[in-house]
Parts: structure tokens; C-alpha cells; sequence
């Protein structure tokens, strides 16, 4: 019988290859052969020529799924959901059901219905213990109905805890902001309450919409907390709704952090919201509608002091003290070069957009009267009026184009003109100006500016949660409230799973978009190669391998290690 032995000399393992047999009924070496170092070994091995022309050829996607599959169990998702929702009987967990979701939304959102289909095309299929016939959308609905929606913060609760242990995130300044999305359920659709009519920021006014609110961090975006709601619910009464819990996430998290800055927009803004803030444990920075407050908006260039030492090119502020719904704050008026030219220009595009109606409209009246328009219907008063009304409702339309409807031989004539005075005035007032207010009145200019400058993270994992390649909480195939409910906890998990991978890579020098991260790991690809038997009558040889790496893909092939999850060519052979 052979078998494999191996000798320490001179304190370095050697390895060989010994045969025994019986004589007289007693074991005896018969041969031993030297085989060398292991490293050695496996070099030869690996070197050996392959047994044939391949047979067929497999290719599966490797990179991206192993990737945050290694993350998600640095999160132990899978046990944190198992604890919460124990299940009797056989086969796979609902954590790991979710967690095929949850990858799935990251990599390929979709219907569950193609859920088995893209689960065989990765090598998740070697990696959790699921297979693809266990993947119906029958399967995975009865097992997301396993899911009561009063548990969801307390499994989030444990989940963002580990989070912050395992990656050791800095939770000095969180971001909160709620919007959101519109769907397709039907009109008469019963069964729902989150999908209501209401104000859809996405401008997609005849369908219903459901409302989500998240609490991130500023370091790269990782929701903390998260809520959904019914879509024709206001921001301002979100927060107020959501205050109890933020407060509580805020003990729980709070541990070994100095101060936990709450950082939120104008939207939410009310006296009960303030007069919680107030008296919760955060301290904040929020900002004013300008509007609302001209002598701040009057303050005049040359009393604002640059920023440009600080960092801050382009930005000038104004320090002043000020009441906020009946409390006295310090107020921080900020001036950006960057964001007044994009006002401009975005004005400027507006008002030629009028104009060119509004010239149109005056040659086709002026057709009318000249008798070169005789059929159809004759323009009215009102509609004329109707018509410009319509263009004039945008913001700031009606001060910068001033238009003149009146009746003239029976046909209504149409006189515009821009206003210049109130474009200057316009100028020197609002475009480029923005209003924080904050009880840090310690922190300097150029720290409350940056400290509100993070919102854009919020406002980027909602645009991230609203792509449709990558999370993509729409279009959902759900239409129940607990389904709703569930279909969104997945797609913040992908969200948390996505900005990890993220911040990750960054640490080690590998900056990019979550798509193009994601991009550049799924073209590492897993390869199983089946060449023929070695010799007749035997079995076929299967080698397996990875795909070429560029300098980029195999920094985070090591950085994230990723070579746990793969197969080396001499594992796959029988």
C-alpha cells in the first residue's frame, strides 16, 4: 500500500513516497521514493502536461460574489438573521435565502423568477449551500414570508453592531434623509398601504410610491438605520416618526464615540423635529430654507471671509448668531463659487428654454392675425394665458420672464421681457448661498461647512438604491406591505454589503464607483476545464482555474482574499 510520509530534516519538511507490503505476515518497506519540498511538489505537479485537448469548457463568475460573500460573513448576516428567525426542518436557512438575495440585488438585480438562472452562473453555487432547484420564486417567497416585519430592526439593530466592531467605523458624524420611489402597483391594489400617491421626487406623479428613510455614516455611505414608510408621508413627519428610534440607535452605537453629529437638510425641518433634536443626545448640523430668512440672505460679499486657507477654494462664509424656531443658533452663511456658476448656468439654460416658447408662440399668433392660418381651432385668451402660466411655474420663472397676455383684434398677443434687475438681484441674494445652522458653535467655518458638505453621501446611496444595474430597489416584484417591507431591508443590505467592498479597496489604495468595483471583479472568472479520461475506460480529468488578471483585479484579489474561495487546478481533479 502506498502512502505519503513526511521527514523534518535539519528542521525543513521533505516529503516521500513509501510502499509497504506483508512479508511473513508482517509489514515491510518494499520502496521509498524522494519526492522533495511540498512547494516543489505542487510546482512539478502544476507543470505537468494536460491530458488531452479539453472536452468542454465552464465559465462562471467569481470575483464579485466571493468578494462579498467574504464580507457578509465578516457580518455573520447569515447567523444574525438565523437568530432572529430559528426554522424547523431541513434545508437552507432563511438568512440564507436572503443572503442569495442580498448578493443578487448587488450583482444582477431581478425577479426572483431568474434568481436560480443567475445563482448557477457563479461559483455561489460551490460556495453556499443551496442549489439552484431550491431557488424558485415559490421557494424564496415562502421563505421571505417567513420574515415578520417587527423584526427587521431588531436583525438590522445586531447586524450594524457587528459592523462597527468588525470594521471599526468612525460614527462621528451620521447623515439622515428620507426619499422616495415609485413602483408599479396597481391603482386598485388593496393590500398595500406603503404605495400611495404623493409627491414623487422622481417627478413620476401617476404611480404609486413608497417612502424610505436612511441613517448612514459619513464613511462611505453604510446605513445604519433604515425605515420604510407610505410614500405620501412628507419628510418633515418621517423624521419626527423616526425620532424614537434614531435616538435609540444612537445609545447603542454611541459607545467609545466622543460626539455623534447629526447631519440632516431642510426638508426636515419643524419646531416638534428641532425641539427633539434639542433634547436628544446628537448634537447637529441642518440648514435653513433661504427663503425664509432674506437679512441673512442680504449679507453682503465683502463680509464674508474666504475659506481658501482652510481648504476651501471658492467658498467665503458669514458667522452670525440667529433664532431657529424661537432658539438662538450659530448660523453659517456660505458662499460657493462652484455651486453659484451651476445655479447660473442652470437658470440661464431655463430661461432660453422659455423664451424660445415664447417666441414660437408669438409667430404663430402673429400667423393668425396675418390670415396664414385659417383652419383649426382660433387661439383664446385664456388658453394663451393657460399655456405661458405653464411654462412660468418653475421656480424663479415668473421674477426673470415678465409677459404680457392681453387681446388684440380678437387674438390674444403675447410681450416678454427678461428681467434683468431681478436677475442681479437674484445674484447678489440667493444663487450660491446656502444656510446651516448647528449647536457646535466650537467648530470652525470650514468644519461645519464639510461637516454638512457629507449629506452628498445620503443623497448617493438613494441614487445608488435607484440603479437600476446595481441594488436597485425598483422595479419590485411585490405587493404586499410585509413583501415591500422585506424587498427593501435586501436592497440596504446589498447598500451596507456595496459600501464596505468600497471602503475597503479605498483603504488600500483602489479608488472607484461601487459599479465599477463590481465591474472589475466580475470579470475574474471561475473556469472548469474537463479534459478526457487518462486512460480508457477511466474518468475525465476536470482542472479548474481562474481567468486572467489585470494589475488592478489581482490587488483585490489579495487585498480582499479571495484566494480562500477559489480552487486550485490540482483540488478539482479526482
Amino acid at each position: 500500500m502506498a502512502s505519503l510520509v513526511k521527514k523534518i530534516i535539519r528542521g525543513r519538511p521533505y516529503y516521500y513516497a513509501r510502499v509497504c507490503k506483508r512479508v511473513d505476515g508482517k509489514p515491510k518497506i518494499v520502496s521509498q521514493t524522494y519526492l522533495g519540498r511540498a512547494d516543489k511538489i505542487i510546482e512539478k505537479l502544476r507543470a505537468a502536461p494536460a491530458p488531452g485537448q479539453p472536452l468542454e469548457a465552464v465559465v462562471r463568475e467569481f470575483g464579485a460574489s466571493a468578494a462579498l460573500l467574504t464580507l457578509a460573513r465578516r457580518l455573520q448576516l447569515v447567523e444574525h438573521i438565523d437568530r432572529h428567525l430559528p426554522k424547523r426542518g431541513s434545508g437552507p436557512s432563511v438568512g440564507t435565502y436572503l443572503l442569495a438575495a442580498v448578493l443578487n440585488r448587488c450583482l444582477a438585480p431581478g425577479s426572483k423568477a431568474s434568481l436560480a438562472r443567475w445563482f448557477d452562473s457563479t461559483a455561489l453555487r460551490r460556495l453556499l449551500p443551496l442549489r439552484s432547484n431550491q431557488l424558485t420564486s415559490q421557494r424564496f417567497w415562502d421563505h421571505m414570508h417567513r420574515v415578520p416585519v417587527p423584526a427587521l430592526p431588531a436583525i438590522e439593530r445586531d447586524i450594524v453592531a457587528a459592523m462597527t466592531r468588525e470594521f471599526r467605523l468612525d460614527l462621528g458624524h451620521v447623515l439622515f434623509d428620507a426619499t422616495n420611489f415609485f413602483t408599479y402597483i396597481n391603482s386598485f391594489n388593496q393590500r398595500s398601504q406603503l404605495a400611495q400617491r404623493g409627491h414623487s421626487k422622481e417627478g413620476r406623479r401617476s404611480l404609486r410610491i413608497i417612502g424610505v428613510a436612511l441613517l448612514v455614516t459619513a464613511d462611505f455611505r453604510l446605513p445604519l438605520l433604515h425605515r420604510t414608510y407610505p410614500g405620501n408621508r412628507p419628510d418633515a413627519p418621517t423624521f419626527q416618526s423616526l425620532a424614537a428610534d434614531l435616538a435609540r440607535r444612537y445609545r447603542e452605537l454611541a459607545a467609545g464615540t466622543e460626539t455623534v453629529t447629526l447631519v440632516f437638510d431642510k426638508g426636515n425641518n419643524s419646531r416638534p423635529n428641532l425641539d427633539w433634536v434639542e433634547r436628544s443626545p446628537f448634537h447637529f448640523i441642518g440648514s435653513l430654507v433661504p427663503t425664509q430668512h432674506p437679512h441673512l440672505l442680504a449679507v453682503p460679499a465683502d463680509q464674508m471671509r474666504s475659506l481658501e486657507d482652510d481648504g476651501l477654494a471658492g467658498v467665503r462664509s458669514y458667522r452670525t448668531e440667529s433664532k431657529v424656531f424661537g432658539v438662538q443658533r450659530t448660523v453659517l452663511v456660505t458662499w460657493n463659487q462652484a455651486l453659484f456658476d451651476a445655479q447660473c448656468r442652470t437658470l440661464l439654460r431655463e430661461i432660453a428654454k422659455r423664451r424660445q416658447h415664447l417666441r414660437a408662440l408669438q409667430w404663430q399668433l402673429r400667423r393668425w392675425r396675418e390670415g396664414k392660418i385659417r383652419g383649426g381651432r382660433k387661439p383664446s385668451l385664456a388658453g394663451t394665458r393657460k399655456k405661458v402660466d405653464g411654462w412660468l411655474r418653475a421656480r424663479h420663472m415668473r421674477d426673470l420672464v415678465a409677459v404680457q397676455v392681453r387681446e388684440v383684434d380678437g387674438l390674444p398677443k403675447v410681450n416678454y421681457r427678461f428681467q434683468r434687475r431681478a436677475w442681479e438681484q437674484l445674484q447678489r441674494t440667493l444663487l450660491g448661498k446656502t444656510l446651516l445652522f448647528t449647536d457646535q458653535a466650537g467648530w470652525s467655518d470650514a468644519e461645519l461647512v464639510r461637516g454638512y458638505r457629507a449629506q452628498h453621501h445620503v443623497e448617493s446611496a438613494f441614487r445608488q438604491l435607484k440603479d437600476s444595474n446595481c441594488i436597485a430597489i425598483r422595479p419590485q416584484y411585490h405587493w404586499t406591505d410585509q413583501k415591500i417591507a422585506v424587498h427593501v431591508f435586501c436592497c440596504v443590505l446589498a447598500l451596507m454589503l456595496c459600501g464596505l467592498l468600497q471602503r475597503e479597496l479605498s483603504r488600500h489604495g483602489v479608488q472607484d464607483s461601487i459599479p465599477a468595483l463590481l465591474d472589475a471583479l466580475s470579470r475574474i472568472r471561475e473556469v472548469d476545464v474537463l479534459y478526457p479520461a487518462r486512460e480508457e475506460g477511466g474518468e475525465p480529468v476536470l482542472r479548474t482555474t481562474l481567468s486572467q488578471m489585470t494589475d488592478e483585479q489581482r490587488t483585490m484579489y489579495e487585498v480582499l482574499g479571495l484566494e480562500k474561495h477559489a480552487i486550485r487546478p490540482l483540488d478539482a481533479a479526482p
